[in-house]
């Protein structure tokens, strides 16, 4: 249900309402959500050939590797120049498959200038055995030019399942020399203090990803960590936790903008605003959650169950495609905010009385059914997560 306003979003509103100027305020708001929807983000894999930078960036953008769009992997290099592969959903989201490093073709010396450095945000340095003096001379070469970079060691599943052979194995144990044995190369070879975070492609909730997700996020300014946790693959109840506390956020300044032409003395121009926006922000929670059927039908052959089976899972929301105009007015109708509407719209029709109460009913409106979209979206994408995770957790016992 739609809580009340926080203590930072009366102290902003408070701001706003003193300056005598909601439409500019509004126009303002509007503005500042359309730079953060559109906020690039530039992801650089690099590593040696053969490291799995390929695999590491499906899994990162949710593909599997023949899907359309995906990184070509192979055990020979395959990735003889920067490309990049595009989020599925969020198209200004572009993570880059670099070449290898000491390869014949490409030395750490001149790597940087020769993959344009100047692209990307950060480097994410991967090695699926050890680190070596090629991985620490990049790694400073590119901290020199002010950018950040962070090591991440591969296909750690497969050295688990081949300790797995001896008799006194022992899963964490594994994992501490494998993780030391990394930061022990990274010493030799001149790094001070490493940081090594331990990953398989295959098992990306497991090991050290949401270490590495939580860093990222705390060194990543404002809007690209808006864009960076939006990004993520729904794979985890946390994720899908911080996807919902960063889109419910900026609902408020939606909300406001839809106040702002609300307060506008046009009869009817409120109602066709606040169903547009509407429309906009519950699709884009829709496809934020995967709540569409290309991600559903995507998620159904990585767990290899039907696609009508994730969807029964689903109790609440409507998929992406079947938000449309019609739907929000349907909704509308049902519900109290159907009645303020209908009261604005009158309201409209007189225009000193109007300009003032049309304002604050279209803002309680949207706010009202934007969290409430919201929280169904949450609840059933948890619920779709929890469903696909059945057979595995029976195969686990």
């Amino acid at each position: 249900m739609a809580g009340r306003l926080s203590r930072r979003e009366i102290e902003e509103l408070r701001v706003i309402v003193d300056s005598g100027n909601l439409t500019a305020a509004a126009a303002k708001l509007q503005e500042k959500l359309e730079s953060l929807e559109n906020t690039p983000l530039d992801i650089a894999i690099t590593g040696e050939s053969g490291a799995g930078k390929s695999s590491f960036v499906n899994a990162i953008l949710g593909l599997n590797d023949d899907d359309e769009g995906a990184a070509e992997t192979g055990v020979t290099q395959t990735t003889m120049e920067p490309k990049a592969y595009r989020h599925p959903r969020l198209r200004n989201v572009k993570l880059w498959d670099l070449p290898g490093i000491g390869t014949e073709s490409f030395q750490a010396d001149n790597y940087l200038n020769q993959v344009q450095f100047n692209n990307y945000d950060f480097f994410i340095i991967v090695t699926a055995t050890r680190f070596t003096s090629h991985h620490t001379t990049l790694a400073r070469a590119i901290h020199k030019l002010g950018k950040r970079f962070y090591y991440v060691r591969t296909k750690v599943d497969a050295d688990l399942k081949a300790e797995q052979r001896k008799r006194n194995f022992n899963k964490a144990r594994t994992l501490q020399e494998i993780r030391e044995d990394c930061v022990e190369n990274l010493r030799q070879t001149g790094e001070a203090s490493p940081r090594v975070f331990l990953l398989s492609s295959w098992e990306l909730t497991k090991y050290d990803f949401q270490l590495l997700q939580e860093t990222l996020e705390n060194e990543l300014d404002e809007q690209k960590r808006h864009i960076f946790i939006l990004a993520l693959p729904n794979i985890s109840a946390k994720i899908l936790e911080k996807k919902k506390a960063e889109l419910q956020e900026h609902i408020w300044e939606v909300a406001l903008i839809s106040c702002a032409i609300g307060a506008l003395p046009v009869p009817g121009l409120s109602l066709i605003c606040d169903v547009a926006i509407l429309v906009v922000h519950m699709e884009r929670y829709c496809l934020a959650f995967g709540l569409d059927e290309e991600s559903l039908t995507r998620l159904a052959q990585q767990v290899d169950k039907p696609v009508a089976e994730l969807k029964s899972a689903i109790k609440k929301s409507p998929l992406a495609s079947a938000i449309t105009k019609g739907f929000v007015l349907s909704l509308l109708s049902r519900s109290l905010c159907g009645a303020l509407m209908v009261v604005e719209l009158i309201l409209n029709f007189v225009p000193v009385i109007g300009s003032l109460a049309g304002g604050g009913i279209s803002f309680v409106t949207t706010r009202y059914l934007l969290r409430s979209f919201l929280d169904d979206a949450a609840e059933d994408a948890q619920n779709i997560l929890t469903k696909a995770l059945e057979r595995r957790a029976e195969e686990s016992i």
